[in-house]
């Protein structure tokens, strides 16, 4: 196939997937395998000096969805030009810096919506347009009246036109689908399939947010910069993001990227990307635009975090509590610096929402350290195969038990996985730190010395270890000195250990303020444990029936006869000085921030990652950033190291 023929089978694909993913909503490929035909054709071009003219990189949008009224933009709107690595931005913003004879740079986020544009006319709100082409949108103003983080007046009185992201918070998304009947696919989706409601009530539900971050029209008024047009913006009340910065230098923006990219999956709105464009205005029309971008921003986009693959098979797997989880057994794919070949599937009901199929090309996300997990179906082909419950335990094949969403082996002290998990668990960091017992060694006990039951751990000789493989003299010595050490414990560890469903180590830190001795929380009954902070019925009830079982109590015991310790702390925990208190660290600190954090829960408060009207303390070390600016604006109380030492002294 030669390069012209090559080209128009790209273009073919692209304007395929541009249909499904900005006319249907509904995209079969990810944006990494997008950007990757997208910048093939751009290669093409650029190496054969052809453009062909119905190519995409030719035309700045794609067609609208009927069923709305068409309006064209008073101001056409451009895409932006994306550069591929840090090299390309280097290149890229010398280049501006000799055309604008020397500027600074405004760098912000890339939002993952719906863009919009807003009219404005004597201070009131005119009508909102989604981008469609960039010349024809579709009104959607009855809609976006909705969103609340949209002014209806602001105190601008000339004609004015703004450009932005319609989008639906992490939060939002997350409270929307603890009760919706049918659940939404992903924040960006449910943004758009709200704002294209045709009933303006059903767009409301979704409690959309509105970001904005561009000027195209302002009737009577010249500004300087973009830093101007981002505060006029914020002075007339629009919602533009917690993130705007002026970087006088390309390494500055670059570190900046490089920060923005290790907390993105914690913010509460997607983005894929930022923005940088030449903080002064007057030179933009002389460095000009293309067809489709403007030549003074561009957008850094980060390295995809959802990619598609092949949908091979699921597994169950069974833990600690019982519950049989299903697995994603994936075509191995790369995302994110990993090669994926497992994911989450949660449970059937979600298996049924995302339509999944085994032998089906699936989407799939991963942020950061979490877990990957399957998003939605790709594609669907004619030998896919419905994904069946299974009947019974697959490592013990003892009846399961479905309790709504949600299977479980009942078989709780003698199936294998189940037995095995609660000791590793027992064992862990968090829980009673027994150093040298891992999965393997432990999974060795099971099988050599009939270790089924968490108190057998402390009944194991030297004898034994020795009979085990790469066992010798001192490591056996080891395991069981740090098996004695484990015998004095914290409370809220020893909790923690015990497995009980749904409590972490908070819950069991919550636990032990309110509790203070294990007598009490064993003896609690559910209004008892519903007094406690951040406890609701499904947790309490949990506990509460944890302690009715016979099974438990005889393994409590057992532990106590082999000699564990409680350390209840008591004198430490009626000091609670910041009881209720909220606090949010930021910058560098002089000592590590788990250990402030430690220091704060101890005196009953808690910390928080980001800033809100809801917290009480910002703890700032050196070079803070956002989150400083964030409290300054909500007038909370900032406080320095200095000042924390003489709150704990």
């Amino acid at each position: 196939m030669d390069k012209i023929e090559q080209m128009k089978a790209l273009i073919k694909e692209i304007e395929k997937h541009n249909y499904n993913y900005y006319v249907l909503d509904n995209p079969t490929i990810s944006d990494r395998e997008y950007d990757k035909l997208y910048y093939q054709l751009v290669d093409l071009e650029k190496e054969t000096g052809v453009i062909l003219p119905f190519s995409p990189t030719q035309r700045v949008g794609d067609q609208v969805l009927e069923g709305f009224t068409k309006k064209r933009h008073e101001v056409n709107l451009y895409s932006l030009n994306k550069v591929r690595d840090f090299d390309d931005l280097r290149d890229w913003a010398k280049d501006m810096k000799d055309l604008a004879k020397g500027t600074d740079f405004a760098l912000e986020y890339k939002f993952d919506g719906l863009q919009m544009v807003l009219e404005y006319d004597k201070g009131l709100f005119v009508s909102a347009t989604t981008r469609g082409n960039g010349i024809v949108g579709e009104d959607v103003t009855l809609q976006v009246k909705t969103i609340k983080s949209v002014p209806l007046k602001i105190n601008f009185e000339g004609k004015l036109i703004v450009q932005g992201e319609c989008m639906m918070t992490n939060k939002n998304f997350e409270l929307y689908n603890k009760t919706a009947v049918e659940k939404l696919k992903n924040p960006r989706n449910a943004a758009a399939g709200a704002v294209r409601n045709l009933d303006p009530k059903e767009t409301a539900k979704r409690k959309l947010d509105y970001f904005c971050y561009s000027i195209l029209k302002c009737e009577g008024k010249d500004f300087q910069t973009q830093k101007q047009m981002h505060d006029f913006l914020e002075d007339n009340g629009f919602k533009t993001g917690d993130y705007f910065k002026i970087c006088s230098s390309v390494e500055e923006i670059i570190q900046n990227i490089k920060e923005v990219d290790k907390v993105k999956s914690k913010l509460d709105v997607l983005i894929d990307g930022m923005v940088i464009k030449i903080n002064k205005v007057s030179p933009r029309e002389e460095i000009g635009y293309t067809a489709k971008f403007p030549k003074w921003a561009v957008a850094f986009k980060f390295e995809a975090m959802e990619v598609s693959t092949m949908l091979n098979d699921v597994v169950w797997q069974v833990g600690r509590t019982g519950r049989v989880t299903p697995i994603a057994i994936l075509e191995p794919v790369e995302l994110a610096g990993a090669t994926i070949s497992r994911a989450t599937l949660n449970n059937i009901e979600d298996i049924n929402r995302k339509n999944l199929y085994k032998k089906a090309r699936v989407f799939v996300r991963r942020s950061n350290e979490v877990i990957p997990e399957v998003m939605g179906l790709a594609e669907k082909y004619d030998d896919s195969q419905k994904i069946e419950l299974p009947k019974v335990c697959p490592v013990c094949s003892s009846k399961l038990i479905l309790k709504g969403p949600l299977l479980f082996c009942p078989n709780h002290f003698d199936c294998p996985a189940q037995v095995i998990d609660r000791l590793v668990h027992f064992a862990s960091r968090e829980a009673m730190n027994i150093e040298g017992l891992s999965g393997k060694t432990i999974q060795a006990f099971y099988d050599n010395f009939d270790v089924h039951e968490l108190g057998d751990l402390y009944k194991i000789t030297k004898e034994q270890l020795l009979t085990l493989e790469n066992f010798k003299d001192k490591k056996a010595s080891n395991v069981l000195s740090s098996l004695e050490k484990s015998k004095n414990v914290d409370l809220a560890k020893f909790i923690f250990s015990l497995g009980i469903e749904e409590v972490g180590i908070k819950t069991a830190k919550d636990l032990v303020k309110h509790f203070k001795t294990f007598e009490n929380l064993e003896r609690a009954d559910i209004n008892e444990l519903l007094q406690v902070q951040d406890i609701g019925e499904v947790i309490a009830n949990n506990i509460y029936q944890f302690f009715r079982d016979k099974n438990n109590l005889k393994e409590i015991e057992d532990l106590f006869k082999q000699g564990i310790k409680i350390k209840e702390n008591l004198e430490n925990l009626t000091n609670l000085r910041f009881e209720g208190k909220t606090f949010v660290l930021t910058g560098a600190l002089s000592r590590p921030r788990k250990e402030i954090e430690k220091i704060i829960e101890k005196h009953g408060g808690k910390c928080s990652s980001s800033v809100s009207k809801n917290t009480d303390y910002v703890l700032v070390g050196e070079d803070a950033g956002s989150k400083l600016d964030k409290a300054k604006q909500l007038n909370l109380t900032i406080i320095s190291e200095q000042d924390f030492n003489k709150m704990i002294k």
